[in-house]
Order: structure tokens, then sequence, then C-alpha cells
């Protein structure tokens, strides 16, 4: 899960470089949104897998 949320973070990012700079005036507010979502998924799997932690294994 955190990878998944690290990958699409990285392509919100890239999305939002695109969108911000001016290229494609009506993605600026797709990647706008894409970029806070996928912050907010990234920020929730690193708090769910700091709370989770390691099992041990018996």
């Amino acid at each position: 899960m955190l990878r998944a949320a690290l990958a699409f973070f990285i392509l919100a990012i890239i999305a939002g470089i695109l969108g911000f700079g001016g290229i494609a005036a009506g993605a600026t507010q797709i990647a706008q949104i894409l970029f806070l979502l996928f912050l907010v998924l990234f920020v929730f799997s690193l708090v769910g897998h700091a709370f989770r932690g390691s099992n041990p294994r018996v």
C-alpha cells in the first residue's frame, strides 16, 4: 500500500509540473486535485504503516 501511494504521489507531482507550468490550461485543475488527493493518500499510508509497525514472527 505504501509503495502504491508513493507511486501515485510521484505521478501527481509529474502531472502537477505539467499542469502548473501552463502547458495545458485545462489540466491545471485536474493536476491540483490529483496532487492533493495523492498527497492525502500518501500521508494516510505513512501514518497507517507507522501505527501498524512490524509483527514479530513466532
